[in-house]
């Protein structure tokens, strides 16, 4: 929230002489259907420098593309008497389904602590809200482990030196969006960096959904879910029924 109002207040706080960033994506919406195998978002836009000024040799961008933010829960295993089992967990309340930053240039060289914090501006800035009330430390553990799993799956990501400037006005980024990203209403938000802090700001909003047979399975499971899951027993019954009597016939 705190964030959110920053970017609205942006415009005030900095003044009509700043400059100010005029973003888009290559698209603003994203349907997944079977043969879906990711996609590449491409971000760009132009920094409008007012009265005519000359484009700033300073000037440095990042783009963050984030998914809608859901409570996780993650447990860590434990070998006990030779057995993985369920031990110690936590609760986060609020974690991006999916985040990725694109920089000018390493984001850590282009802008200080305190603003990289406000802004979750880096994977090690997100604010994942810890609902465990456990110590500290244990947080910390918790929350490493939960943004190692988000890297491995391709859902977190970080690319230095991933904005092209031409010109000192025009940029653009590639973003890549994996095959299972979680759908939802994501926003592409740009950053115009000077001397360590954030001077403009802008944001879209991209919407990824289901589509075709995938869009109708997940309303059916959401909807109807006793129906759908007695359907799913049939049919694994009946295939495993289909598969015997083929195994038997081609024995004989």
């Amino acid at each position: 929230m705190r964030k959110l109002l920053l970017l609205m207040l942006a415009p005030l706080l900095i003044g009509a002489e700043s400059p100010r960033l005029v973003p888009d994506v290559s698209q603003r919406k994203i349907e997944i259907i079977y043969s879906f195998t990711g996609a590449e978002l491409l971000l760009f836009g132009a920094i409008l420098y007012p009265g005519g000024r000359a484009p700033s040799d300073d000037a440095q961008i990042a783009v963050v593309v984030k998914g809608p933010s859901e409570p996780v829960l993650i447990r860590e295993k434990r070998k006990i008497a030779g057995m993985w089992i369920n031990a110690d967990s936590a609760d986060f309340r609020s974690v991006p389904s999916f985040y990725a930053l694109a920089s000018s240039k390493p984001i850590a060289s282009i802008v200080d602590p305190r603003t990289s914090v406000i802004y979750e501006l880096g994977i090690d800035n997100l604010q994942l809200s810890p609902a465990s009330g456990g110590a500290p430390a244990e947080d910390r553990r918790f929350e490493s482990g939960l943004i190692d799993l988000k890297r491995r799956g391709g859902y977190y990501s970080e690319t230095d030196r991933g904005v092209e400037i031409s010109e000192g006005v025009l940029y653009r980024a590639r973003i890549a969006i994996p095959a299972r990203v979680p759908v939802g209403r994501y926003t592409a938000e740009t950053f115009l960096i000077e001397k360590g802090r954030v001077i403009a700001a802008a944001t879209r909003d991209i919407d990824i959904d289901k589509s075709g047979m995938e869009a109708f399975v997940a309303q059916a499971a959401e909807r109807h879910s006793f129906l759908y899951g007695l359907f799913a027993v049939i049919l694994s019954l009946s295939l495993g029924w289909l598969a015997s009597t083929i195994f038997k016939r081609l024995r004989e």
